[in-house]
C-alpha cells in the first residue's frame, strides 16, 4: 500500500514540523514565562512548547489517518464537511460560544479547548471546489454556469471570514479558489472580474475594524517616520529583527528580539525570528524545503489518476505555497500584517493539525498515481476537448 508514497513529500513534511518545534522551545521562552506568570504566579519558560509538542503528536496522527484514508471518501462527504466548518464560522460570531480572545472573532471554545474554524474552512473549501469543479467540466468557462455559481460560493465562504474579520484568511481562501477556478479552465477575465468584486466587496468589511486600517497605513506610509512609529511598531520591530541576524545569526536561543521587542514572535512573527538566530544562509535552507514540498504536491497533482485527485492536490499545494509566501512578505514588509501562520512552525494548533491533515491527503493521492493512471486521465481530457491546463 505505501511502495508509491511520496517519500520526499513526507519527509520534508515532518522535518518542517519538528524543526518548528524547535524554534518554538527557543523563541516562546519570554512570553510563556510571562503568561504563566500572570496565570498561575509561577512562571515557566515551557508552556508554548509542551502545548505544541501536543498538537504535533495529534497532528502527525491526523496526517496518518488522512494518508491511510483513500482520498475518494472526501469526495462522498465533501459537502458535509464544506457546511460543518460554515456553521461552525457562524456559531464564532455568537456572543458567549466564541473564545472570546485576541483582535477578531475568529475562535470557538470547545470545552477547555478551542479551535480557529477558517483553518479547516481552507481545506473543506478545497474538497467541495473539487468535486463542483469536477462536475461542471464542460461549463466552467461560461458566465451564467461557471462564474456566477462560483462567485456565489466564494461569496458565502469569504463573507463569514471578512465580517470576523480575518483579512490572512480572506485572502488565502480567495487564492486557493481562484487557482483551482483557473486550473479546472475558468475564464481569466471571470478571474479579474472575481476579485475586483471581491476587493469591492470584502475589504470595507475588513477595514472596519480600526486595527486593520491602522495596518495598511503602517504598510502603505512605512518611511513616514510618525505614522511608522504610531502604527508600524510590529513589523518595524521585524526588520530590525532579521536585520541583526546577518548571514550567519546569532545562533539557537540567543535572540534578543524575542525578549518582548518583537510581538507575535511565536505567531505569524516567527519568520522574523528565525531569520536573527538562524542567519540568512541556514534560512535559504529552510525555505528550499518549502520549496520542495511545493514542488512535490504539484507533480503529485499532475500525475493524479483522475480529475478529483488532481484538483483536490492543486488545491492543498496552492494553500502552503499562498500562505508561506504571504507569512514571509508580512515579515520582509513587503505585504500588510494579516495573522498568518507560517505552515508547520507558527504557533497554532489549528493551522498545524489542518495542514498536516492536508498533507496526508497529498501522500493518500500520491500512493494512488501512476503514469498510466495519469496518461489516461490526459486522453480523457483532450477526446472531452478540455482546456490544456485543465490537465
Amino acid at each position: 500500500m505505501f511502495r508509491r508514497i511520496d517519500l520526499l513529500l513526507l519527509g520534508t513534511t515532518v522535518v518542517l514540523t519538528f524543526f518548528g518545534l524547535a524554534m518554538l522551545a527557543s523563541v516562546s521562552v519570554y512570553e510563556s514565562y510571562q503568561l504563566t506568570l500572570h496565570l498561575y504566579g509561577q512562571g515557566t519558560n515551557s508552556f508554548y512548547l509542551w502545548r505544541t509538542f501536543l498538537h504535533v503528536l495529534l497532528g502527525m496522527g491526523v496526517m496518518f489517518t488522512t494518508t491511510v484514508v483513500p482520498y475518494r471518501v472526501w469526495e462522498r462527504f465533501a459537502k458535509f464537511f464544506y457546511l460543518s466548518t460554515i456553521f461552525l464560522l457562524i456559531l464564532v460570531l455568537i456572543p458567549g460560544v466564541n473564545a472570546g480572545w485576541g483582535t477578531s472573532w475568529s475562535w470557538l471554545r470547545i470545552g477547555p479547548f478551542s479551535i480557529q474554524p477558517s483553518e479547516f474552512l481552507k481545506l473543506t473549501l478545497i474538497f467541495y471546489l473539487s468535486v463542483w469543479l469536477q462536475k461542471r467540466e464542460q461549463l466552467i468557462s461560461t458566465f451564467k454556469e461557471g462564474f456566477i455559481p462560483f462567485a456565489t460560493l466564494l461569496l458565502i465562504s469569504t463573507f463569514l471570514i471578512a465580517i470576523q474579520p480575518d483579512l490572512g484568511s480572506f485572502l488565502i481562501l480567495s487564492s486557493i479558489a481562484s487557482a483551482m477556478f483557473f486550473i479546472a479552465g475558468g475564464s481569466l477575465f471571470h478571474l479579474m472580474l472575481g476579485g475586483t468584486l471581491a476587493s469591492v466587496l470584502g475589504l470595507p468589511i475588513i477595514l472596519q475594524k480600526a486595527y486593520i486600517r491602522d495596518r495598511f497605513m503602517a504598510f502603505l506610509y512605512i518611511n513616514d517616520q510618525n505614522i511608522a512609529d504610531k502604527y508600524g511598531y510590529q513589523i518595524k520591530q521585524a526588520l530590525i529583527t532579521i536585520g541583526s541576524g546577518g548571514f550567519f545569526g546569532v545562533g539557537y536561543g540567543k535572540s534578543t528580539q524575542k525578549f518582548g521587542y518583537l510581538p507575535e514572535v511565536k505567531g505569524d512573527m516567527i519568520f522574523s525570528a528565525m531569520a536573527e538566530e538562524l542567519g540568512f544562509l541556514r534560512l535559504l535552507i529552510v525555505l528550499s524545503m518549502y520549496a520542495l514540498l511545493v514542488y512535490r504536491g504539484y507533480k503529485i497533482a499532475e500525475h493524479a489518476p483522475d480529475r478529483f485527485g488532481f484538483l483536490l492536490a492543486t488545491g492543498i499545494t496552492t494553500w502552503i505555497a499562498v500562505q508561506t509566501l504571504v507569512n514571509i512578505a508580512v515579515n520582509i514588509g513587503l505585504f500588510p500584517l494579516t495573522g498568518l501562520t507560517l505552515p508547520f512552525i507558527s504557533y497554532g494548533g489549528s493551522s498545524l493539525i489542518a495542514m498536516l491533515a492536508a498533507v496526508g491527503i497529498l501522500l493518500n493521492i500520491s500512493m494512488h498515481s501512476t503514469s498510466e493512471a495519469s496518461l489516461a486521465r490526459r486522453q480523457t481530457r483532450k477526446k472531452l476537448g478540455g482546456w490544456a491546463l485543465g490537465l
